[in-house]
């Protein structure tokens, strides 16, 4: 089978070879998958940067979440265990972590369902108790992980206001329900926010970028505010002035989503059922900006790294799509 290896960490573009490799052999409790779309996420850059909190050992196969099919022809998600991830034709995975894909969503949409989405309802729920009627900052809003924030906050009843990059995620943004869309290379975050909220402030901002992001969401945030930590997108982890959370009184609180897999897998299989749900009525559906062939891999997955791509990027190693 064809399979993207990295033998070297630096770069995506220059690192990921695609090669051809043994088809894995599933050991107990675990089944092979034919890989029928895997979806790119930032931490696949950071893995092939040898960045990421997780470093498998070389060579090692990127890919961290897929809509793949079982022997028996169910569609299935799944988050292959590294060294071996998805951007291969066949992966093994274990059984019981399997979850199924809800029937309103394509190969490419299913494939970019878990992780983001995941990440999303529970830094919003679990960890920010979001309420309908208060208002959710949400940075990179048009990138994988801010839109699926912005389609969840618009699900619970708040208020989004979605900051971005440019005019053309803007656009986007836009789209995807943002009540505000703020430009923050022509605005000033700060004063719109305060402006929009009548001094008020954000009552919870989903933060996946980290550095000027958090250092600007923290002077707009609302009385009894909370600040979800998602990522460092920018590459600059904030140091927070605690003193500054005591006299404004706002919780800064980290999400860690795949600790959820060990400590409550009951949560993320629960949570999974309601994603299904709001799929189902169409209140949440991933933004597929591209769709790549096997051979694309790479390239895409340095336009994720380099913060020039939207939505989800999702490699189709088939060639095609349900």
């Amino acid at each position: 089978m064809q399979a993207w290896r990295v033998h070297r960490n630096g770069e995506p573009s220059e690192v990921m070879e695609l090669e051809e490799t043994d088809r894995p052999t599933p050991g107990d409790g675990q089944v092979l998958l034919k890989v029928r779309a895997a979806n790119i996420n930032f931490p696949d850059a950071l893995l092939c940067r040898g960045q990421y909190q997780v470093r498998p050992p070389l060579p090692f196969t990127p890919g961290v979440e897929i809509c793949g099919e079982t022997e028996d022809g169910r569609r299935v998600l799944a988050t292959p265990a590294l060294p071996d991830g998805g951007f291969a034709e066949y992966v093994v995975v274990d059984e019981a972590a399997l979850l199924p894909v809800p029937d309103s969503l394509d190969d490419a949409e299913a494939a970019a369902l878990h992780i983001g989405y995941q990440t999303g309802w529970f830094g919003l729920h679990r960890r920010a108790h979001l309420q309908a009627g208060e208002t959710l900052l949400v940075h990179a809003a048009a990138g994988g992980v801010g839109s699926a924030a912005v389609q969840l906050g618009k699900a619970a009843g708040a208020t989004v206001i979605g900051v971005v990059g440019g005019p053309e995620k803007a656009a986007i943004a836009r789209e995807l329900g943002c009540d505000l869309v703020i430009d923050r290379r022509s605005e000033d975050i700060v004063a719109v926010v305060k402006e929009a909220t009548g001094g008020r402030g954000a009552d919870v901002v989903y933060d996946p970028v980290g550095g000027d992001a958090y250092a600007k969401s923290v002077k707009c945030i609302a009385f009894e505010g909370r600040v979800v930590v998602v990522g460092f997108a920018s590459g600059t982890i904030p140091t927070p002035g605690l003193n500054h959370a005591l006299v404004k009184n706002y919780s800064i609180t980290g999400l860690h989503w795949g600790l959820y897999n060990t400590k409550d897998p009951a949560a993320v299989r629960a949570c999974h059922d309601e994603l299904t749900e709001l799929a189902a009525r169409g209140a949440i559906k991933p933004l597929i900006s591209e769709r790549v062939p096997m051979a694309g891999a790479a390239r895409a997955v340095q336009r994720v790294a380099d913060g020039t791509s939207t939505g989800r990027i999702v490699v189709l190693p088939s060639g095609g799509d349900r």
